[in-house]
């Protein structure tokens, strides 16, 4: 049986019973807008001063519990994505995001979490760059170019830019692999966590190119539809790609 999750005063069944309270709460804001309902805003000081010991302990910074002013939904945006999420607006000024599926949990992103981010980042101008460039290429008529998986007619907008072989996974840790890092990964190649820093970067700009580099030589991409399934899509093995996205 599930160990029930508790959060100050309220105690869940289950840590998705959780998740999906916060996710509720988190929806019934609009980005820009202050968490003024004081339930609302004891549930975040109650995960925050749950969280935070957690952060303590791996030696992150911490969120702020008791120096907390206010909560607001934002959207966190950067290259190639946006997502809202919650901030906390201290009572100096100071601000910060966290993810309530993290604090939830109760477990930090961590190294290689981290370093997954930076790998995206590192290559997300590139993949926005590819995924117009193949709209360019294959668009029909009315710029919509075919799901390589449900052969349904997407637009640019409704589409999403796969790894079709090998997965993004498997590139990330083919190049950890090839640099030494597959166990550890040595300190000062991922940004340090910090206020507002809402992805992980890496810090030598050397590093940055090499992913590039490797992500470039290995990278079979191709565009599905949002609404693909996409567990069955990357259950296929090396499948056949009718319309390869290239990377300039």
């Amino acid at each position: 049986m599930a160990k029930p999750v508790v959060i100050g005063s309220r105690s869940f069944s289950t840590q998705g019973r959780a998740l999906d309270h916060f996710k509720a709460l988190l929806h019934r804001y609009q980005n820009g807008q202050r968490i003024v309902d004081l339930a609302d805003h004891a549930d975040l000081v109650a995960l925050i001063e749950r969280f935070d010991p957690v952060l303590s302990a791996v030696g992150e910074p911490t969120k702020g519990a008791g120096q907390i002013a206010h909560f607001e939904r934002r959207l966190n945006t950067g290259t190639g994505w946006s997502s809202a999420g919650f901030w906390i607006i201290r009572q100096d000024g100071t601000e910060t995001d966290f993810s309530y599926i993290d604090a939830v949990k109760g477990k930090p992103k961590g190294q290689s979490q981290d370093f997954y981010n930076a790998c995206r980042q590192a290559v997300a101008l590139e993949l926005v760059l590819a995924k117009k460039g193949a709209f360019a290429l294959y668009g029909d008529n009315h710029r919509r170019v075919e799901c390589e998986l449900t052969g349904k007619m997407v637009s640019i907008h409704d589409a999403h830019l796969d790894h079709a072989w090998p997965y993004f996974s498997q590139i990330v840790s083919g190049f950890r692999a090839a640099r030494g890092w597959s166990r550890d990964i040595p300190d000062g190649i991922i940004s340090t966590p910090a206020d507002a820093q809402t992805t992980s970067t890496f810090v030598d700009n050397l590093v940055t190119e090499a992913f590039r580099a490797f992500h470039h030589d290995q990278a079979v991409l191709r565009i599905l539809s949002r609404e693909a399934n996409l567990q069955t899509a990357s259950s296929a093995r090396r499948p056949k790609v009718a319309r390869p996205v290239r990377l300039s």
